[in-house]
């Protein structure tokens, strides 16, 4: 790697807190719990304190503040009691053993630690909490908890006697030598063996992302980020995935304002998506290379009833029973397996809670759309043996139109013609044919106004470019969604420190999205690449006024019609997602080694089923626009009078317009014949059985060598199944066959940690780390990817990290089974009207020789064109190198000080190499290769008819070269002392793109596209060379406050001046369109919410808050396929307004 542009790398990302400074935003976007660096090594034991010491402070820890003993001139109201737990973990400073009987106290609450120094207190009011901690000849201690948080520790001096009288003539007394204190491995053993029987502490010290060995959870081994409720609630967002996805790691996934047109082949990926899922991506390697755990246990893919998806759905996660999310920035197959490429997000569930919560929450845009509402309701009981907890949630999010934003209102943004991107097919019809008699070619379209039948004399004009479909209105910014879960989880002890746990969920979504009324091109020129291509359209027909019949073999055409009589195309998802897991875990001796075990069984079950309405029969249109005769009763009916054909059909109107009224043509007895609606569904099921044990193996010098192994079996199944009528090619679009399929992989790994150096000076902790695992699928060899880590700590307030991970990706079943199927992308052919200028005399040429005639009177018709993608059962494995560098601080020596309570720094370098990527060639990509690029590889898949007209585009799955990125993160959380003023806090999130590579394969090898600052991919995603959020929260007594600035950096994007819309580009380049670009401009949002706390209420909280307070438009995007904008990466358009409120009683 190029040494220079990682200094440059690392250069740019220190400017992004100067960058936040001046711009007043950098907001990241989601703010998280203050996070420490990891914490310092155990150290060499301290001497015991001196007797004539005042009481001992408890030390301060990274990233933990302790609260100075005196007390505050005016002092702060305190914080209204909302209550939750906190786990606290007393030692002894000089041993670091666990103290037995220690009194931790908090307002009026009091609690004794158990034997191993372990204390859970409930019921404690919400905020910072200041504990008192005393023990039997020990100094007493404080400690601030901060909001947010539910597990520290802290050391408390021993008290020794004074030493009897000096004699006259005294001699040097060494210094006393405690014995042999335990080492860090062995507190992490006390705290996981002590959690185990307190169910609060159980699945945040048992669960910790990046390792499967036991470790304190406040001890960082690897870059997470934590998110706690709080931070998820300050959000002012309904939903998991959505909170995700403003992380500024986050790369460009599918979301709720994508309106996808839900058929199998889009995005053309294998899984297929329908509206409503939202996935989430790290560092834009994608969402199928994201694995997402529920308490560190695999979660079933979605199913959106359009194909067999890779990914996660997020909405199967209901929001209210998340406790926090732990977001791993680093690779991790050999931890956890297959899709751990880019990183794992593991969401931690309510394990114990007590009484009864129910929160309610509505939001809206201020153009008085978008209504969202949600509401939870949530019951916990816990006893000695047993522990329960019910969750209930229901949210409604209503649409948004793309008719209702001026961006998004036409094809072109700010455009008020269809000079430019509208469709051919329009409401009046076009008919591009020649006339078999005269030979005289038409292009031509019925004039406004015209009612019966249309005298062909006098009733069509030419057809221009301003008389095509705005199609935009029809689309939706936002998409609707309604969503109901449930989930119950339990746990119950048994004798001998083992605990059975088991959850159930159960999520249903409905959700829709919309376009334009199915448009309809007729004929051999009509490039659809199905039946609709092969119908001819006969002289008899009722409503034919010409004379002849319209066929392939006595003249070329095509005649188009927007039949928007039928309304538009709505498809409906009811998706129904079950999952169930149980299991056992705990803790055993052998001789002072202390060991974890646990064994899970988990099945998940996702359906999707879709309604397309309006879906049009091109078998019955065939027969519809057939021969036609008059029956006895003097109606037309299909077929000849010899021949009848089928006696519901009615002959089909194609040559009509609106009519004077603007009534339509096509009747509702001729829609009732020719459509149909699709109902296609989609189903996956994982069943996962999981056995791990951890423990230590050996002592050495430095501490004990511990150890993690497991075992894993996972069966996947899946299936698509289209309709019926698509099956059978009956359909408008490219037939559809089922897909279905299934795999078994069985597993083995091993984890190991090995302390070197410990308590040593410039060396507190050194320790090395590796994994590795082995994956045995049905229909691969077997696999092995490696892991190898080492952690620094030259200070105590000072950790550096370092790994390097073989990560590894199966393909999913719609990648392997996936049959040949369809979606339509907007693409720019460089060959349509090649006589422009601009169009230099290479491309023409090139185009000829593709077969375009040499006239150049070829136009594209349509701007979406219809590729062809499907999945490959030859399809290997991606496999990816990834490296990761990161530094944490937390200066010791800032703590305390009278304007700063804690700091916390951390950077992290990421570098990740895949090969073999399971993708498409991007379609206009291969197409400009093809054309402007000479290459003929990518020109072998792309077929025209005569006149120049693509009809068959095929872009299937392979692996094509590659991708190689690498960035920086940066995070900061500053804390300040409460104030008379209340208290701050400062939260920053930044990630810094440094490269982007995309090797795609070329007739000479591979061919690297730099994405890095772009807009690009089907569907398309903004690679932003810097994404960064900024939080500052206040706190003063019942109330809080916050602001956050999002900053999204520029970006640009290729933009061809097309006929119609020439200055959209900002960088035209007049010798060739096809390289001019626009610039995406940087965009900063601002976010800011207050909340409520009442003294009267203790139990009731109320915020209230405003997304996008100052009204930013997201950047105009030309090359993005709707709505003008890009959804995956920009919010929707306009100011979002909420209030919630949240009550808990216990």
């Amino acid at each position: 790697m190029n040494s220079r542009r990682w200094l440059g790398g690392c250069v740019s990302a220190g400017f992004v807190a100067a960058l936040m400074a001046v711009n007043g935003s950098a907001h990241g976007q989601v703010p998280s719990s203050p996070q420490p660096a990891a914490p310092a090594a155990p150290a060499a034991p301290a001497a015991p304190a001196a007797p004539a010491k005042a009481p001992a402070k408890a030390p301060a820890r990274p990233g933990r503040p302790v609260a100075a003993p005196a007390p505050a001139p005016v002092p702060a109201p305190p914080p209204a009691p909302v209550t939750r737990s906190i786990v606290v973990l007393v030692r002894d400073a000089a041993t670091g053993r666990g103290l037995a009987n220690a009194t931790v106290k908090v307002g009026e609450l009091v609690a004794q630690s158990d034997a191993d120094g372990l204390v859970t207190l409930s019921g404690v009011v919400a905020g910072d909490a200041v504990l008192e901690i005393s023990a039997p000849e020990y100094s007493p201690g404080t400690l601030t908890v901060l909001s947010g948080e539910s597990l520290s520790r802290i050391s408390l001096a021993p008290v020794l006697p004074p030493p009897p009288p000096a004699p006259p003539a005294p001699e040097p007394i060494p210094e006393p030598v405690p014995a042999p204190g335990p080492t860090q491995e062995e507190i992490d053993a006390q705290l996981l063996a002590a959690a185990a029987a307190e169910e609060e502490a159980a699945g945040e010290v048992i669960v910790v992302t990046g390792s499967r060995i036991g470790a304190d959870p406040l001890d960082k081994q690897a870059p997470v980020l934590q998110l706690g409720r709080e931070a998820l609630e300050r959000t002012g967002l309904a939903s998991v995935g959505d909170i995700l996805q403003q992380l500024p790691m986050s790369g460009g996934a599918i979301n709720s304002k994508f309106n996808s047109s839900g058929n199998f082949g889009f995005p053309p990926d294998g899984g297929g998506i329908g509206a409503g899922a939202i996935e989430a991506d790290l560092h834009y390697l994608g969402s199928k290379r994201v694995l997402v755990l529920v308490d560190g246990v695999r979660w079933v893919n979605g199913s959106s009833a359009s194909g067999v998806s890779a990914a996660t759905d997020l909405n199967t996660i209901p929001l209210g029973i998340i406790e926090r999310i732990e977001v791993l920035q680093d690779g991790a197959s050999p931890i956890y397996g297959s899709d751990a490429i880019a990183g794992v997000i593991n969401i931690i569930t309510r394990k114990r809670f007590d009484g009864v919560s129910a929160n309610a929450y509505t939001g809206g845009y201020h153009y008085g759309d978008g209504l969202t509402q949600k509401y939870d309701v949530s019951w916990g009981n816990n006893t000695d043996k047993m522990s329960v907890v019910v969750s209930a949630s229901f949210l409604d999010q209503r649409k948004v139109l793309s008719a209702d934003r001026e961006l998004s209102d036409s094809p072109v943004p700010g455009l008020d013609n269809c000079e430019s991107g509208c469709s051919s097919a329009t409401p009046q019809g076009r008919l591009v044919f020649t006339n078999p008699n005269t030979m005289e070619e038409f292009n031509i379209t019925l004039k406004e106004g015209v009612s019966g039948l249309p005298n062909p004399a006098t009733d069509y004009e030419p057809f221009t470019r301003e008389k095509r479909f705005n199609f935009s209105p029809y689309n939706l910014v936002q998409t609707p969604s309604q969503r109901l879960g449930v989930y119950t989880g339990l746990t119950y002890r048994l004798p001998h420190k083992i605990n059975f746990r088991g959850k159930a969920s159960f999520t249903n979504r409905k959700s829709l999205n919309q376009a334009a009324p199915e448009p309809l091109f007729i004929g051999p020129e009509g490039g659809n690449g199905n039946r609709l291509d092969r119908i001819s359209i006969d002289a008899t027909n009722p409503y034919n006024p010409f004379g002849f019949t319209f066929d392939a073999a006595t003249n070329a055409y095509v005649v188009t019609r927007r039949p928007i009589e039928a309304g538009p195309r709505r498809f409906e998802q009811n998706v129904n997602t079950f999952y169930v897991s149980g299991g056992f875990d705990g803790t055993f001796d052998l001789g002072k080694r202390h060991f974890l075990w646990d064994a899970n069984v988990a099945y998940g079950f996702n359906r999707g089923d879709q309604s397309r309405n309006n879906s049009f029969n091109s078998a019955k249109l065939q027969q519809a626009l057939g021969p036609a005769h008059l029956d006895a009763s003097g109606f037309y009916r299909c077929g000849t009078a010899s021949q009848p054909g089928d006696p519901n059909c009615v002959p089909f109107n194609i040559f009509g317009g609106q009519g004077r009224n603007g009534e339509g043509t096509i009747t509702q007895e001729m829609l009732d014949y020719v459509t149909f609606v699709q109902r296609d569904a989609s189903e996956q099921k994982l069943t996962d059985v999981t056995a791990n044990l951890a423990g230590e193996i050996v002592r050495l010098p430095a501490g004990p060598l511990s150890m993690a192994v497991g075992v894993e079996h996972r069966r996947l199944n899946g299936f698509f199944e289209p309709d019926a009528v698509v099956t059978a090619g009956d359909g408008a679009d490219v037939p559809a066959q089922p897909t279905s399929g299934n795999y078994s992989v069985s597993e083995a790994y091993a984890e190991l940690r090995v302390p070197v150096i410990a308590g040593k000076p410039g060396a507190q902790l050194i320790d090395l780390s590796g994994a590795v695992r082995v994956s045995d699928y049905s229909f691969l060899d077997p696999e092995m990817t490696g892991k190898l880590g080492a952690r620094w700590k030259p200070l105590k307030d000072l950790v550096i990290r370092g790994s390097y991970g073989r990560g590894f990706r199966a393909p999913g079943i719609g990648e392997l089974f996936g049959s040949q199927s369809r979606f339509d992308a907007v693409i720019n052919d460089p060959c349509s009207d090649f006589n422009r200028a601009e169009v230099p005399q290479a491309v023409r040429n090139r185009c000829i020789a593709l077969g375009v005639p040499a006239g150049g009177g070829y136009e594209q018709l349509n701007p979406q064109i219809s590729v062809t993608t499907g999945g490959n059962r030859g399809l290997k494995p991606e496999t990816s190198d990834s490296y990761n560098f990161s530094v944490a601080y937390s200066p010791e020596a800032l703590k305390g000080k009278e304007w700063v309570e804690a700091l916390d720094l951390e950077l992290t370098y990421w570098d990740v190499s895949l090969d073999g990527a399971i993708a498409p060639l991007d379609a206009q990509l291969q197409i400009d290769r093809c054309v402007s690029g000479g290459d003929d590889a990518a020109c072998s898949g792309i077929k025209r008819q005569a006149s120049g007209t693509i009809f068959d585009f095929a872009n299937t799955l392979q692996n094509i070269g590659g991708i190689e990125t690498r960035g920086v993160d940066l995070a900061m959380t500053f804390t300040m002392p409460r104030k008379p003023f209340g208290q701050f806090r400062v939260t920053s999130q930044s990630s810094f793109l440094i490269d982007y590579w995309q090797k795609d394969p070329a007739a000479n090898g591979f061919e690297i596209t730099e994405l890095e600052g772009t807009v690009a991919g089907e569907p398309e995603r903004a690679f932003p060379k810097l994404k960064s959020s900024l939080v500052i929260d206040w706190f003063f007594g019942e109330w809080a406050a916050g602001l956050t600035t999002r900053y999204i950096h520029k970006v640009r994007e290729q933009c061809r001046d097309l006929a119609g819309n020439e200055g959209t580009c900002s960088d035209f380049n007049e010798t060739d369109d096809s390289l001019s670009t626009n610039l995406l401009d940087p965009t900063i949002y601002n976010d800011v919410q207050a909340t409520w706390r009442p003294k009267a209420a203790p139990d009731l909280t109320v915020t209230a808050g405003v997304n996008n307070l100052l009204n930013q438009d997201p950047p105009t995007c030309y090359s993005c396929s709707l709505n003008g904008f890009n959804g995956t990466t920009y919010d929707v358009p306009g100011v979002f307004g909420y209030v919630s409120a949240a009550y808990q009683l216990q």
